[in-house]
């Protein structure tokens, strides 16, 4: 028997109502903010996310799926989102519009790591880019954006943590810094975090492994070794934050998993969950758009996995509105009736009535059994006396209670009182 790929997971019909309700929210705080939706495609060039990513990240070494392609052009499957923007952003020549540009997407990651809880090979994330616009108060949009997002879903157990990681005028002097702490301490490091020491020593200060990240407790912080116009930032965001109101806090180890992040960034994490359970996380990227060869362009976004945010809506018990579902289920017996039949369903959905046509092969019994089974609340029952009359049982599938309408009057109710017009 063939099973989901290992990192993957079906999303089953009684389970879309968390994934409605997420959509449902994002998509009405995008537009609150004046975000546009954008779609791009789940495959791009190689050197796209090289190039973004990082050639010493995890990602690029170690969890993208690339391949060559029949034409022998490596193409990868979309690790995360903000770089195929950011090449839509230059490709269709978007400088051109009023900055900043805004906007959101839904879209499939591929990222081949060892499978967590709401965090699998294939995932699937809403986030919001803006590009085009430096000034801090963007960053403190954006984070209101991320919070107004968790606080609407109904999540309140929840951290927001903040950092700023300096840029690459600053980020130098701090990285020496790092990597002179920690090898001083370098027979204590993990397998992975020794090889990152020369690479990518900010990376040690993520380190999931505990010796590690104790040791990151004492480790030099970023925001103690900003640049004149880095700490300017900082302090800026710091204050609107906090005109904002917004409950954030420090984090001085929070450096995010990607080398194009400059300056802020931000994470929202369950209060008894930490790193591994990071609900939402992004920040600014100022020379992405620079390193995939446009000029000059400010950026910052942040990207949520709807598969934790569920799997979190469930740990809060939040309570989440069913699917809609159909009002009427339409039995029959007979040949005849089940024309009839066929015909009022046809009336009834076109008019924006939602309705199940009983199953052919069971009788009335089996019919009414299937409402219950589909929680539908009412049946209309057709026989050959009901076809006769031009008339339709009504059945209350709580009560029992029934009694019989002309369809022609029923039809003109039901259409004003539930249909697209009602």
């Amino acid at each position: 028997m063939f099973q989901a790929p290992r990192g993957t997971a079906d999303h089953l019909p009684k389970e879309q109502r968390y994934w409605r309700y997420i959509e449902s929210k994002a998509m009405d705080v995008a537009a609150r903010f004046g975000f546009g939706r954008i779609d791009t495609p789940a495959f791009e060039d190689s050197n796209l996310f090289i190039r973004s990513v990082g050639e010493g990240t995890d990602i690029v070494e170690k969890e993208m799926y690339t391949f060559d392609d029949r034409g022998g052009e490596s193409i990868t499957l979309r690790p995360e989102g903000t770089a195929p923007v950011c090449r839509a952003y230059l490709e269709h020549g978007m400088h051109n519009l009023p900055q900043p540009v805004r906007m959101y997407y839904f879209c499939p990651v591929f990222r081949y790591e060892r499978p967590q809880a709401g965090r699998f090979r294939q995932h699937h994330q809403f986030g919001v880019e803006v590009l085009g616009d430096a000034d801090p108060s963007v960053d403190a949009e954006v984070i209101e954006v991320a919070w107004d997002l968790m606080t609407s879903l109904g999540l309140t157990d929840i951290n927001l943590l903040v950092n700023s990681v300096g840029d690459p005028q600053c980020r130098p002097a701090y990285v020496a810094k790092l990597r002179e702490y920690y090898s001083g301490h370098k027979d204590k490091l993990c397998a992975d975090c020794k090889e990152r020491l020369d690479r990518n020593p900010l990376r040690l200060l993520d380190c999931k492994v505990e010796t590690d990240h104790a040791l990151g407790n004492d480790a030099p912080r970023s925001a103690d070794n900003l640049c004149e116009d880095c700490s300017e930032h900082w302090n800026k965001l710091l204050k609107y934050l906090d005109a904002m109101q917004l409950p954030y806090q420090i984090d001085h180890r929070m450096v995010r998993g990607l080398d194009y992040y400059t300056r802020t960034v931000f994470e929202v994490q369950p209060v008894d969950g930490g790193g591994q359970s990071t609900i939402c996380g992004g920040g600014r990227y100022d020379g992405l758009i620079t390193e995939l060869g446009g000029r000059e362009t400010p950026g910052i976004g942040f990207a949520t996995g709807l598969e934790r945010l569920a799997l979190n809506l469930k740990r809060s018990e939040v309570p989440v509105p069913d699917e809609p579902k159909p009002r009427y289920l339409v039995a029959n017996v007979g040949d005849d009736a089940r024309i009839a039949a066929l015909e009022l369903s046809v009336r009834l959905r076109r008019a924006g009535v939602g309705v199940i046509l009983g199953s052919g092969t069971r009788g009335l019994r089996g019919q009414m059994r299937q409402a219950n089974a589909l929680e539908i609340p009412f049946a209309l029952i057709l026989g050959d006396d009901e076809i006769e009359k031009g008339e339709v049982m009504v059945r209350d599938m709580e009560s029992s209670a029934q009694e019989s309408r002309p369809v022609a009057e029923f039809i003109d109710e039901v259409t004003k009182s539930h249909g697209r017009g009602a």
